[in-house]
């Protein structure tokens, strides 16, 4: 028999390396590519619709963008624009997305408009190519328009220079980039008017985040450091195994970090990160994922994720849930109140997956939704796209829950009564 896996929603004609969902449309846009060597393999980016169709998710490419040489390593969306890191480059592209729009049929007289409509179809037009019939085809099919609006040098590496990850701020106001250069360069949006940048690790990083308030940046740095900012200047750094005296110095390296706020608690913030061993040994040690509350950095809870290797983490828009993949090719989702697995499937993926993302809690996802609990989506190398979804947990409403408790209490009262006679 052979391994589990996730539904297959889309396959790409390249590896993909990130992939995103907007709120406003729907749309799935994924990207990567084969980079600069002449493989033959292309870089692109692909704009996917999700629907239901009889009860089961499909996923339709809308639009191929084609990327040239750049394969898309990371991405951001803010609002109608895309942030790529390709390269040593941050690239921004607008997209418009046109819904397509409903096909009149002409009024037929004498009941011959069928048979006309046939006769033009299968004849050609006044130009000899049936022209307008395509057009009309054209004008009645979704489309999107991408743009090139911007491109800002994001990494100064003498060598392979790379983008390693890209963020928008919550207000789109700012644009975050971090490098192989283990510099933050911080952008005003949309001018791209470079409003600050600091050297934030001796090496590359992996991975940033700015909190809802613009008041910190979290940056993960593969020299075993995950460091909160304000502004420049460096506010503290995070110990995550402080109280774990089995966890010796340089054991572990800080590989993911996202902010997350906290569902019914409208001004409580979470901290996210994930912990990945330094070192991958025959036996490999546990992975961990930390939690931190998001405005004092102080540890609240951390557990152990399994010994796959965590590649990426993402947070549902609510924060009730993490999500997680693996250089294996697994995908896993946490509840991130207990830091519980909720959901897992060993290498469904086969091999590394790249990114992930929730459906977000917009009015466009409810009905692709549907009666499941949480979505996740996820791509890897093996030019995948899964979908990985969580039921509804049945559940009792309180009435009936506090109705069947005041029934056991009268049934042990009256089972006390006839045991002791006069117990009331």
């Amino acid at each position: 028999m052979g391994k589990r896996r996730a539904p297959e929603l889309y396959r790409a004609p390249f590896p993909l390396y990130t992939v995103k969902i907007d709120p406003k449309t729907g749309l799935i846009i994924t990207a990567g590519g084969g980079g600069a060597s002449k493989t033959g393999i292309k870089n692109g980016m692909h704009f996917l619709s999700l629907d239901v169709v009889g009860g089961v998710h499909s996923a339709t490419l809308l639009h191929t963008h084609e990327t040239d040489t750049r394969a898309t390593m990371c991405m951001s969306l803010g609002g109608d624009v895309i942030a790529a890191g390709q390269d040593a480059n941050c690239s921004l592209m607008r997209f418009n997305h046109r819904v397509a729009k409903q096909a009149k049929k002409p009024t037929a007289k004498d009941g011959a408009g069928d048979k006309g409509a046939a006769r033009k179809r299968g004849g050609k037009g006044q130009n000899g190519d049936g022209g307008g019939d395509v057009a009309q085809m054209k004008e009645d099919s979704p489309q999107i328009v991408v743009e090139d609006v911007g491109s800002v040098q994001a990494d100064l590496s003498p060598q392979e220079p790379c983008v390693k990850c890209v963020r928008f701020s919550a207000d789109l106001t700012l644009l975050l980039s971090g490098g192989a250069d283990g510099f933050v360069r911080v952008w005003e949006f949309p001018s791209l008017k470079e409003k600050f940048s600091f050297k934030a690790h001796k090496d590359e990083l992996e991975d940033i985040d700015i909190s809802p308030d613009n008041k910190h940046i979290v940056t993960v740095g593969r020299d075993f450091e995950c460091s909160v900012w304000s502004g420049d200047q460096l506010a503290v750094g995070l110990c995550w195994h402080e109280n774990m005296p089995q966890i010796a110095e340089k054991m572990y390296r800080y590989k993911s970090c996202r902010f997350a706020k906290v569902e019914d608690q409208k001004d409580a913030l979470r901290l996210y990160t994930v912990q990945i061993p330094h070192k991958r040994d025959r036996k490999p040690p546990p992975c961990y994922i930390s939690k931190w509350d998001g405005r004092a950095f102080l540890p609240l809870l951390t557990k152990s994720c399994g010994n796959e290797v965590i590649s990426c983490l993402t947070v549902s828009d609510s924060g009730t849930f993490l999500g997680l993949g693996t250089v294996t090719g697994s995908v896993a989702i946490y509840i991130a109140f207990s830091l519980q697995k909720l959901y897992y499937i060993q290498e469904s993926h086969g091999i590394v997956v790249t990114d992930l993302t929730f459906l977000p809690d917009a009015p466009k996802s409810k009905a692709v939704k549907g009666n499941n609990e949480v979505v996740l989506l996820s791509v890897a190398v093996d030019s995948r796209c899964q979908m990985h979804a969580v039921s509804n947990r049945s559940s009792f409403p309180l009435w009936l829950v506090l109705s069947f408790c005041g029934l056991m209490v009268v049934g042990v009262i009256l089972l006390l009564q006839s045991l002791f006679p006069g117990f009331i």
